[in-house]
């Protein structure tokens, strides 16, 4: 991919402008790099692909260091390829060396959040706030956008099971980005398990299994937000049986922590609990 409007060439004459100044109005990435150098040809493509993509969210500045040696002493360049971010007129982050394509678009969120990762923080304070509906409205549109945005997908994971919606939060556990979060989304997994199948069938024969039919009422108490009252009846049938159907009992319990959070004071009040019975 050559140049183009948001991709081009500076040298020592056009730096100020074409970096420093430019930066006051948009983010700059300097990208120094050589003709000779490999892994500049590796990450070269990727820089201009983003850069592209951002249809002038950031610009990409090449300085071709052999050309240009100056602007490499002016700033500390040892070590090629190397990247430098500039906003207002100065580099307020950087990295060496060709990094993997995911690890740029998170330098890029601090450095240069395009709207998406706007609309990422907005979802993000929804959930924190347990706006669950509305934060799902937000995270609809970017996974439309960027189906494989591992963050976002987590979000929804959370919104979803949060509202009772089991089924469709298993959907996206199922097929996963690659990266980090999938960890959380795993955690989330049981809790959505258990709220599909109270939501998908009505009956769970439990005319003559009281144990099941607390289960069950437990499940659509957690469907319904009231999370105290779904973990009392969870806790109650672990005290008759810890191994009730394959200990799921506390993997929801588990994942109905990971859904509120490490600080909620249910969290902590249950945990504790949780842990007296089982231990």
């Amino acid at each position: 991919m050559g140049p183009s409007s948001f991709v081009f060439d500076v040298s020592e004459s056009t730096f100020e402008v074409e970096v420093v100044n430019r930066s006051y109005e948009t983010p700059v990435l300097v990208d120094f790099w050589a003709p000779w150098c490999g892994p500049c040809r590796s990450l070269g493509p990727v820089l201009e692909k983003l850069a592209t993509e951002s249809a002038g969210g950031f610009f990409l500045a090449k300085v071709n260091v052999d050309e240009n040696p100056n602007l490499s002493v002016r700033f500390g360049v040892q070590g090629i390829p190397a990247v430098k971010a500039f906003r207002n007129g100065q580099v307020i982050n950087g990295f060496v060396g060709a990094i993997p394509e995911p690890r740029v678009r998170e330098f890029l969120q601090k450095v240069a959040p395009n709207e998406t990762d706007n609309t990422l923080v907005e979802a993000n304070s929804l959930l924190a706030t347990r706006h669950w509906a509305d934060a799902e409205e937000k995270l609809r549109v970017i996974m439309e956008a960027q189906p494989r945005n591992a963050a976002a997908a987590l979000g929804m994971v959370r919104a979803l099971v949060a509202q009772g919606k089991g089924r469709e939060a298993l959907e996206i556990i199922e097929v996963f980005p690659s990266g980090p979060e999938i960890v959380a989304a795993e955690q989330l997994r049981a809790l959505a398990e258990m709220l599909a199948e109270v939501t998908e069938d009505t009956d769970h024969r439990t005319e003559h299994d009281v144990h099941l039919a607390q289960y069950w009422q437990s499940a659509r108490l957690l469907a319904g937000g009231r999370y105290a009252a779904g973990m009392d009846g969870l806790m109650e049938g672990l005290r008759r049986d810890k191994k009730f159907r394959g200990g799921e009992p506390r993997k929801v319990m588990l994942g109905v922590f990971a859904l509120l959070g490490d600080d909620d004071p249910l969290t902590r009040e249950y945990r504790s609990e949780l842990a007296s019975v089982l231990f």
